[in-house]
Order: structure tokens, then C-alpha cells, then sequence
């Protein structure tokens, strides 16, 4: 699907480190080499048409991104990262903390969206509460949460979609079980955002995260809340800076150029079929999985009944990285290691080699799947 929007893709590797970073659209690229290219570059703020240009483009990218994800635009916050901007979040909701207080964390999260919570409970003197994902499926159904939660629990950080197991929790229950003891959801969509269309007014989640260049777009974080939220809690800024929202929220100025990007990627991503991307993703992850369950000596990590494409696997007697380097051998990308999931690669013990991950998204095609196969199951025979 779509491959020729994809200029990366011309080299002929195959690409399966999407979850690691898409390639960029087409159109994202050329709204980048546009906005640098027309000599309207400046910050804002200024009384001259330059600088009421860089407003404009802000102001298109929040709209874009709004639409995209469901969310109000003027609680859309950018950010260099969706870590940052987790940790800008996580340390303001920590200031509203007392000691005694619980937040609720998950074993599948990356650690972008354990962690933060981790140093903003400490500070506190609040409790981290784990939910434990199913031993043999690592699904996460609403009851884990729900094991963990308690009168005292303010917020539950989850994920949209695991980073290395690719299972789907089910959030709208999760959603649920946190509004009957008053507790408010952060979600990590970083994942889940190229594979499903979300909306954080339909999921009635409080806020919501993701990175653009997990969406086919240039590397920038994004933050979507309600913007009473973010005008109730109180992040670190400068003091000349604006203290509106959602700019109280982004330090410094704003990369422009990538704006330009975001909201064409944003567009991109609007403008998709979701029905025919998760065909097409689900028939490659099938095709994939059952290849790889029939190869002796892999062990594949994970069976969510709801899963985006992506697997994570080791060969007998093979460590992550050398799998990765004789996929590399032969143009075939992959990640190895944790990647940053953290607490699931010492849930399942595989410290320290992590296990290789490979991950399809819309312009993956069976080919890319039948060169994985082919180039895992000579490694499996040495």
C-alpha cells in the first residue's frame, strides 16, 4: 500500500524497523524543503509578515494533529519528544501528589512512559503499582488494571500498543475502571498511532502521546490534552514566555520546519483507509508469525488476540544482535535489544540480549515478510 509515497524505500532494503521510526511521506518531505526553502523563516512574535507566517504554521500543525487524534487544538502541545514531554507532564502532575497517593503502570509500557512516573511518585512520596500483563499471551485486559487500583489511585499511564510485543490493551475498559475510584488516564499512542486511528475525545482518556516520526513524519513529540488540563497543572517555563496553553508547555522556540512536516504527515495519516491498512497489516503479521512459529528454534514472545504487526523473537543459540546483523547482511532491517520496554524484557527474563524485533507497517509488502522468513530460517540452520 502506498509504497511509492515512501522515497526511503528505493534503496531495497527491507524496511521492518518501522516501530523503531517510519519513513517519512513524500508529502511531509517536500512541506519541509518548502517551508526552508521560501524565505519565510522566522520566530514569532514579530510584527512582520515573517514571523506571523511561523504563527500560521503552528497553528496549521496543532489543527492537523487535533484532527488527526481527536483532540481540541489548543490542547496540543509539541515537544522534542514524546519523553520529554511525558516527563514535563509526569513532574506537573507530581507536584499535585501527596504521599500515599498511587499510580498505576504497566509491564508492556516503554520506559518513556514508566519511568517519568517513577521519578514524579519518588518525589512525591506516592506508590507505583504495576499491572501484570497474561503470562502466556501478554495481553492486558481492563481486570489487570483493575487488580491494582485502589481509592488512592490518581493516575494510570498505559500504552496504546506495546513497542515490542505490538498487544493492543483494552483501553476503553481501562478507561472505565479508572473513572469509578476518580483516577485519570495517560496513554503512550507513540506505537499503536501508525496502526489505529485514535481519539482522545471518543476514548475519554485525559492525555494523550505519540511521536510524529512514528507516523510517517519528522522527528517532533506531541501532547494532546484538554486544555483546562494542561492550564490546571503547572509546568517548569521561562518567565518571559507564555503562560497559555498549550504554549506554557513547549520550551523554547519551536521548530518550524518540522511543523511544516507534522502537519502534512498529519494530513497524510487522516486521509488513510483504516480498514484496508489493517487488512493488509494483518495479513502480513499472519504471514509472518506462522513463518517464523514453523522455523525450529525460534521462540516468538506474545499472542494478543489484538496486536498491531509487530514480533518479537529469538533463535536457539543465537544472540539478538548477531540475528540482526545477518539480517542486515542481507538489507533487511531490524532492531535488537530491549527498545527501551524495559520492565517486559525483565518480566520475560531476557536480560541482557533482549530479543530481535521486527515490525510491518502499511507500505510493507509480503515480500518484505518472505525475506525475514527466508533470511531467519538460514540463521536458525548454522
Amino acid at each position: 500500500m502506498n509504497r511509492d509515497r515512501f522515497p526511503g524505500l528505493a534503496d531495497g532494503w527491507a524496511r521492518l524497523d518501522g516501530p523503531g521510526g517510519t519513513q517519512m511521506v513524500d508529502s511531509a518531505i517536500e512541506a519541509m524543503t518548502d517551508w526552508m526553502r521560501s524565505g519565510r523563516t522566522a520566530n514569532e512574535g514579530g510584527a512582520f509578515p515573517h514571523a506571523r507566517a511561523s504563527v500560521e504554521i503552528v497553528e496549521g500543525a496543532r489543527a492537523a494533529v487535533a484532527s488527526m487524534l481527536g483532540s481540541d487544538p489548543s490542547g496540543v502541545a509539541f515537544g522534542p519528544s514524546m519523553t520529554s514531554l511525558t516527563m514535563a507532564f509526569s513532574a506537573s502532575v507530581g507536584r499535585t501528589l501527596s504521599p500515599g497517593d498511587e499510580i498505576v503502570c504497566t509491564r508492556l509500557d516503554h520506559d518513556a512512559n514508566v519511568r517519568p512516573w517513577l521519578i514524579a511518585a519518588e518525589r512525591a512520596g506516592a506508590t507505583v503499582r504495576f499491572a501484570e500483563p497474561s503470562p502466556e499471551t501478554l495481553e492486558l485486559p481492563a481486570s489487570a488494571v483493575e487488580a491494582v487500583l485502589s481509592e488512592r489511585t490518581r493516575w494510570i499511564a498505559v500504552t496504546a500498543a506495546s513497542n515490542a510485543v505490538g498487544t493492543v490493551p483494552e483501553l476503553r475498559g481501562i478507561v472505565a475502571a479508572a473513572r469509578r475510584v476518580g483516577a485519570r488516564v495517560y496513554v503512550d499512542a507513540v506505537h499503536a498511532s501508525p496502526h489505529r486511528p485514535h481519539s482522545v475525545a471518543e476514548l475519554e482518556v485525559d492525555a494523550l502521546a505519540c511521536s510524529a516520526y512514528k507516523w510517517f513524519g519528522p522527528h517532533i513529540g506531541v501532547l494532546c490534552a484538554g486544555p483546562e488540563l494542561l492550564a490546571e497543572l503547572t509546568p517548569d517555563k521561562l518567565r518571559p514566555s507564555s503562560d497559555g496553553v498549550p504554549e506554557r508547555w513547549e520550551l523554547g522556540t519551536l521548530p518550524f520546519e518540522a511543523l511544516a512536516g507534522v502537519k502534512a504527515a498529519a494530513e497524510y495519516v487522516t486521509s488513510l483507509s483504516w480498514e484496508d491498512v489493517r487488512a493488509h497489516e494483518d495479513g502480513l503479521l499472519e504471514a509472518a508469525r506462522s513463518g517464523l512459529g514453523a522455523i525450529d528454534g525460534v521462540t516468538l514472545y506474545g499472542d494478543a488476540r489484538d496486536r498491531t504487526p509487530t514480533l518479537m523473537f529469538n533463535v536457539d543459540g543465537v544472540t539478538a544482535r548477531e540475528v540482526a546483523a545477518a539480517m542486515a547482511e542481507r538489507e533487511i532491517a531490524v532492531w535488537d535489544g530491549n527498545y527501551y520496554a524495559w520492565e517486559l524484557e525483565r518480566h520475560l527474563g531476557l536480560v541482557p540480549h533482549g530479543a530481535v524485533r521486527a515490525g510491518f507497517v502499511h507500505y510493507n509488502d509480503f515480500g518484505d515478510a518472505e525475506r525475514l522468513l527466508a533470511a531467519v530460517a538460514d540463521v536458525a540452520q548454522r
